[in-house]
């Protein structure tokens, strides 16, 4: 994103780092940057790279904590820099049945 003011261009892009997840369970999850995005086509399978199950059906609070890397340049006042910001967002996750699976041990 770029903005003008005069003989002034500023150019900045920010890209998300790392998400810290509080499952509202007890359990707290880093992911390395945004997260895979789910598609249809991945069905009911856990994320690639950054999942968690829950183990008891009931409603959980948690929050999202999301990582942002600004990196802003200005050419004509020969500056740039780089900046970090975090976001909090909360969420809600319904889980209204689990599947368990009783095995005869090996």
């Amino acid at each position: 994103m770029s903005a003008s003011a005069g003989t002034v261009t500023v150019t900045a892009t920010a890209r998300v780092t790392s998400v810290r997840w509080d499952m509202g369970d007890g359990t707290t999850i880093t992911c390395a940057g945004p997260g895979t995005p789910y598609t249809a086509g991945r069905g009911m399978t856990m994320s690639p790279d950054c999942g968690h199950l829950y183990t008891r059906a009931a409603d959980y609070k948690g929050t999202a904590t999301s990582t942002w890397t600004i990196e802003w340049e200005a050419p004509a006042l020969e500056d740039a820099d780089t900046l970090t910001e975090t976001r909090q967002t909360p969420f809600t996750v319904h889980a209204v049945e689990v599947q368990v699976l009783n095995r005869q041990p090996p």
